[in-house]
């Protein structure tokens, strides 16, 4: 993902956010309503979590240095991780708990025209920040479902801005709808109602959100696309003959470090097997220029045609054979001594 896409859908979803959070505030005020004070502290969350990606993505700009050489392109991670803890915390407990004491507490709803006008304005800004949300997706999105992208988008950002903006549409929708039937039938109960549905909503989306940006912390490998474009361009046919395996890993949304240990021609010299690897490396960063930080190894093919070989021989120790390339000679046997009974007959 470009950082200057993700940044230009956050800062339209900021500026939308703290326009409709100042509104439906001064509705609050006039009408009493529960849905306007939910709706006013979820614009508040929100603001506060586009805040928080401006900031992990400034962070995430820093240089490598020693103690963290691969850079700090999790920054972004972090952040994200951060908005949905703020999203789940703030917006949807703070909902939850505002519907049941409105439903337990019920008052009249008072100025109606107060939230209702301004349920309309925030449902038609927060149309625009969606809409510029949707329209810096589809750069990147391709021919991926809207749920492929969520799931597998390695910058967190749009996602983030996406699902934030949705919740809100249909936030705002429940609590007009909830406004509404209290108006309608007179008890305002259901504006209670749907302030718990925005609660619930909230929670939902909080929770997609800290399970996608955990595996992303984890450690995720590169997407299938670019795993075949970096296999293609690492074997040559020529000095590098396969890949014995090969693992990646996203460092961040736009640094990407490849690890392989490669096959090559076993008449190869040092120098020509050293030229191999920096080659590939090159055709890697060509082909995903995100492959910034490479890991290369090497390992010597085998001939294609091996012969069978015998065992060598072992030759004996020098004392065997040495004893072996004697003749055999027989002993003489030795004379017997006359018995000295019959040397004296």
């Amino acid at each position: 993902m470009s950082a200057s896409g993700g940044t230009k859908a956050i800062v339209a979803a900021l500026a939308a956010n703290l326009a409709i959070a100042v509104a439906k505030f001064v509705a609050f005020l006039f009408s009493g309503s529960s849905s306007m004070l939910a709706e006013s502290v979820h614009s508040v969350a929100d603001s506060g979590n586009q805040a928080l990606l401006l900031v992990g993505g400034k962070k995430a700009q820093r240089k490598a240095t020693p103690e963290h050489p691969f850079g700090y392109g999790r920054e972004r991670y972090i952040y994200a991780f951060l908005v949905s803890i703020v999203l789940f915390s703030v917006g949807g407990m703070f909902a939850l708990y505002e519907g049941y004491e409105k439903i337990k507490h019920p008052h009249e709803l008072e100025h109606w025209y107060w939230p209702v006008g301004v349920l309309v304005f925030a449902i038609i800004a927060e149309s625009f920040s969606f809409r510029t949300a949707i329209k810096e997706s589809n750069t990147l999105r391709g021919h991926r479902s809207w749920k492929e992208f969520v799931r597998h988008a390695k910058a967190p950002e749009l996602p983030v801005v996406l699902l934030e903006d949705l919740g809100a549409l249909v936030g705002l929708i429940l609590a007009l709808g909830g406004v509404g039937m209290a108006l309608a039938t007179g008890d305002s109960v259901w504006d209670g109602i749907g302030t718990l549905c925005i609660g619930i909503l909230l929670i939902l989306i909080a929770l997609v959100l800290a399970a996608e940006t955990k595996s992303l912390l984890l450690g995720e490998a590169a997407g299938v696309e670019e795993t075949r474009k970096i296999a293609a361009a690492v074997v040559d046919g020529d000095t590098v003959t396969r890949i014995i395996h090969m693992r990646t890993l996203h460092l961040g949304p736009e640094e990407l470090l490849v690890a392989a240990k490669i096959a090559v021609r076993h008449d190869e010299t040092a120098a020509e097997i050293a030229a191999a690897i920096d080659a590939a490396e090159a055709r890697i960063r060509d082909a995903v220029p995100i492959a910034r930080a490479m890991t290369g190894r090497r390992s010597a093919a085998p001939p294609r045609h091996r012969r069978h070989r015998r065992p060598p021989h072992r030759r004996p120790p020098r004392r065997a054979r040495a004893r072996a390339a004697r003749p055999h000679q027989a002993h003489p046997a030795r004379p017997r001594s006359p018995h000295p009974c019959a040397a004296a007959h």
